[in-house]
């Protein structure tokens, strides 16, 4: 019985995925000719790479951003506590950019029509 319940758990939420993916495929393709030939050149390729997303790399890049959150948090606590001697920096984290952001929703997506 539970794993019938488990099994129709994650059905659901494969398909809200789906429906999710869905969505913004339409807002991708309804903002998309409004953006300059260069930027659309950049959410295509972006699009295209998400689809190609194997199950391992979305493992790797949700590990990742984890980490990264993290690691902020860490340092959000640890920064008041320790103030750096005069002319040091502390570290900073990569920045995310929207083709960043658009390529983990795009990859969440896709992971969801591999299922």
């Amino acid at each position: 019985l539970q794993y019938y319940e488990m099994s129709y758990g994650l059905n659901i939420e494969m398909h809200k995925q789906a429906e999710i993916v869905k969505r913004l495929n339409g807002i991708c393709a309804q903002v998309l000719p409004y953006l300059s030939q260069e930027h659309q050149q950049q959410v295509l390729g972006a699009i295209e790479r998400a689809k190609q997303v194997t199950a391992p790399e979305l493992n790797s890049i949700i590990r990742q951003q984890l980490q990264a959150h993290q690691l902020s948090q860490l340092q959000a606590l640890a920064l008041p506590l320790t103030p750096l001697p005069v002319g040091l920096q502390p570290p900073s984290l990569p920045a995310v950019s929207a083709g960043t952001g658009l390529l983990s929703l795009s990859a969440l997506g896709s992971q969801a029509h591999l299922s």
